[in-house]
């Protein structure tokens, strides 16, 4: 699986010849986006910044959007999402991992039987900005409580690095960004809550 960051809360996954966009901005945004085909996007709040479910049509393509709580069975993907006031949590397995993808989530914490479901997660994607989701050291709390193995942190513009730093400073990690991460499950062997930054392409 490949995973690359277009900024925000924008994220391409691709497993072979299938594409997934997590929270596409939308013609709307001020955050321009690349746009490409993708078989599946997932939609956590209907927000210009990320509800631009419009633009991952391309030639034949047309992808089917999740935009809300829920089960979901899309070309054998396991997908659910879970109520976090306008906010949707989502959880998928790619390639024998589990993802967790918390979106523009504020709540610092989670309900007790949203937890219990998001049991065992492979990589966690969660926001950090402050401004209406989690603040840094709030998101950190969150993220460690969930004991993922990858902690890839969004939702913070690439001008302002001061979200960046104060989480990594929670984290006591130093991380220097990468293009994309290219991860297979065997990779995961003794991470527990690594954090990877991904540079915004």
């Amino acid at each position: 699986m490949v995973i690359t960051y277009h900024g925000l809360e924008f994220f391409k996954l691709q497993l072979g010849d299938l594409t997934i966009a997590l929270n596409p901005p939308s013609k709307e945004s001020k955050f321009k986006a690349p746009r490409f085909g993708a078989d599946i996007v997932l939609i956590s709040m209907n927000n210009p910044d990320m509800n631009g479910a419009e633009q991952m049509s391309h030639g034949d393509r047309q992808p089917f959007v999740i935009s809300g709580p829920g089960e979901y069975e899309v070309k054998e993907i396991f997908i659910k999402g879970f109520p976090d006031s306008a906010n949707t949590i989502y959880t998928l397995s790619l390639d024998g991992m589990n993802l967790c993808f918390l979106g523009a989530l504020s709540s610092k914490e989670l309900p007790k039987e949203t937890v219990e479901s998001l049991d065992d997660i492979d990589i966690l994607f969660v926001p950090i900005g402050g401004h209406g989701v989690l603040a840094p050291p709030e998101a950190y709390k969150l993220a460690v409580s969930l004991e993922p193995k990858i902690v890839i942190p969004m939702h913070y513009v690439d001008a302002d690095k001061a979200p960046l730093k104060a989480f990594l400073k929670e984290s006591g990690e130093e991380v220097k960004a990468i293009d994309k991460l290219t991860i297979k499950k065997k990779d995961l062997e003794g991470k527990e809550g690594d954090v990877i930054i991904l540079s915004a392409v």
